[in-house]
């Protein structure tokens, strides 16, 4: 019987249409896909992505476009879609501006976008199939973390785990995978799916490996699975499956919740601060109650951030950060950040994360579980702070959508400066370039192939 969860999502995602899915949910496709470009050009320079970068040149062969290959975003060079997949994924998770889903504590966008414009590439697919693939990608991914629950991602990072499921699903959706073909690439993908919050004590660099892995083995076990090449049937809620091993509250039903009804592809956010995304909440706290009450930096003593056990979790392993990218996940350097510039930006990390009168408000920083806000995540982000004053007074905030949530959602113009910000970080496109992008990113379901996004 191929009834049971794992299969009942495999053919969902083997089976979805572009006609089936609503208009405002590819258009919100597409306000995804731009938004990664710009996070994945603006990881051109950094250490790790340059590492990754040379092992797949080194590692994989030179391939046009036109001749099956798949494009290296941050360097243009061609080669094959696993190793562009590879490549692209972990450029776009290093400067932490990629999306997130609130209810699942995941990063659709890093995992899914690399794997899905690959494979695009390489196979001549139009607008619509690419559109209709990402949607798969999002859908199951989303779920996928849904279903192993808070206690897994106490330990595993689930944009490494759920997310070569999510990869999978986009890649077989181009490759016209059947359902059993489908149930057989999530099997081999779960078991190869791994990423653990170790690495934040090290401020070492394996985010960036996890989202390079889980975006080309994803897409491995598509195509494998187009060969013929079996995986486990139930690999997500089976008795030695991905719950087993890595949850300890997984709930079967959250696979197959609202599927074609619900469309949580529409429930993602962009971000708005280039940090962690658990920092978002309190630092828009601070934000408005500074500007109500007028406060500078100097004026506050204290900052107690009342936050969820996940913040307490990953935010409090880094006490003081020794690199930009361990900063991002410091509670104390974002709000440091707010307080002094009034946005966590990109250049304000490294420029300032380690300046004395950040480092200063950084330590007047604590966190602190709060059962409200604890009891709405992961479904809603409640940011609230409470605040001491130089003069004596006793302050609170909160905002309960942050900035880049779909009721608080950046528009097409903000994303696109957004996009253009980005990719001039990352010296990676002209802004004619940028302006070309952008106007095919907004034509893409008209797009009668997906070829090469920056040319030669």
């Amino acid at each position: 019987m191929n009834d049971h969860p794992s299969a009942v999502l495999a053919a969902f995602a083997a089976q979805l249409r572009v006609q089936d899915i609503p208009a405002p949910v590819l258009r919100r496709t597409e306000d995804l896909f731009l938004d990664w470009l710009g996070s994945t050009l603006a990881g051109k320079s950094a250490r790790a992505v340059q590492a990754i970068e040379r092992y797949a040149q080194a590692m994989g062969p030179s391939v046009r476009v036109e001749d099956g290959g798949a494009e290296v975003l941050i360097s243009r060079r061609t080669t094959s879609p696993h190793f562009a997949a590879m490549v692209n994924a972990a450029a776009s998770h290093v400067v932490e501006q990629d999306d997130v889903h609130n209810g699942s504590v995941f990063h659709p966008a890093a995992v899914v976008f690399p794997a899905a414009l690959a494979t695009a590439q390489a196979t001549g697919a139009s607008g619509r199939e690419f559109l209709a693939a990402v949607v798969a990608g999002y859908e199951v991914g989303i779920r996928v973390g849904e279903f192993l629950g808070r206690s897994h991602y106490r330990i595993f990072h689930t944009t490494a785990t759920a997310g070569t499921l999510a990869a999978a699903a986009a890649t077989g959706r181009l490759l016209g995978l059947d359902a059993e073909a489908m149930l057989h690439a999530f099997g081999s993908a779960g078991t190869q799916a791994a990423g653990l919050w170790e690495f934040l004590r090290d401020a070492a660099d394996s985010k960036q490996l996890h989202c390079a892995h889980a975006a080309s083995a994803g897409l491995a076990s598509a195509w494998l699975a187009r060969e013929g090449f079996t995986g486990a049937r139930r690999i997500l809620e089976g008795e030695q499956g991905l719950a087993a091993g890595m949850s300890s509250d997984a709930d079967p039903g959250r696979l197959t919740d609202g599927l074609g009804r619900r469309w949580a592809t529409a429930e993602t956010s962009f971000k708005y601060h280039a940090s962690c995304r658990h920092t978002h909440p309190s630092a828009d706290a601070l934000l408005a109650l500074m500007r109500e009450q007028r406060l500078a930096a100097d004026d506050i003593v204290e900052v107690r951030a009342l936050v969820h056990q996940g913040a307490i979790d990953v935010l409090g392993r880094v006490v003081v950060p020794a690199t930009v990218h361990q900063a991002k996940f410091s509670m104390g350097t974002v709000l440091g950040l707010v307080a002094e510039f009034g946005y966590a930006g990109l250049d304000e990390f490294d420029r300032h994360f380690l300046a004395p009168r950040v480092a200063a408000f950084r330590d007047r920083v604590a966190m602190q579980l709060d059962a409200e806000v604890d009891t709405a995540y992961p479904q809603r982000w409640i940011g609230k702070v409470d605040v001491r004053t130089r003069d004596g007074r006793a302050l609170d905030a909160r905002i309960d959508e942050p900035k880049g949530d779909p009721g608080n959602t950046l528009t097409r113009a903000e994303l696109e400066d957004k996009a253009r910000r980005l990719a001039a970080y990352g010296a990676a496109a002209n802004p004619a370039e940028m302006g070309a992008l952008i106007e095919s990113v907004w034509a893409l379901e008209r797009a009668p192939r997906i070829g090469r996004l920056l040319g030669v």
